[in-house]
């Protein structure tokens, strides 16, 4: 937050430019900060299962970390849901429809239905070990939607690559 808080003061003018109607919303702000408290509860979560898959090979599991796991992906997943739920009414609002089934709109369906897979899985409480694979996996898919997609060919046409 320091850098960025240097940044902003020592070089305003990296801001003065002009953004795409689309993107002076009111929806624009309280979507992308939703989205990155989601990224940051998710990633925490993911870094728990990496402590938790290398206590399941000690056989030293600890309940007190599951606990904290499953909570901070209930909280992802709803800021998640919340994200992507105010994205559909900014959509709506600049271009006329909630759902285009773009390349980052896409992905970020696929990552929803991991972390409700591993949601699943835990209630299931059948295969621990698979659900902190499924949790692990589910992280690499949000990076995929957050940073990968801009990268895919397809995305080149996307409303979500501001380039």
């Amino acid at each position: 937050a320091s850098v960025f808080v240097c940044i902003n003061i020592f070089k305003p003018e990296i801001h003065s430019t002009n953004l795409m109607p689309a993107l002076q919303s009111y929806w624009f702000v309280p979507h992308v900060t939703v989205y990155i408290l989601s990224y940051a509860m998710l990633g925490a979560a993911t870094i728990t299962s990496i402590i938790q898959l290398r206590n399941f090979q000690k056989n030293k599991v600890d309940e007190k970390l599951y606990h904290l796991m499953d909570n901070l992906v209930y909280v992802g997943l709803g800021f998640l849901l919340l994200g992507m739920l105010m994205g559909a009414v900014w959509a709506k609002e600049a271009w006329g429809h909630y759902w285009s089934w773009d390349p980052k709109e896409t992905w970020a369906f696929i990552t929803s239905c991991g972390y409700l897979l591993y949601i699943h899985m835990r209630l299931r409480n059948r295969y621990p070990k698979i659900a902190l694979w499924i949790l692990s996996i589910s992280f690499v898919l949000l990076m995929i939607t957050w940073v990968g997609v801009n990268y895919l060919p397809s995305a080149q046409g996307s409303v979500h690559v501001y380039s």
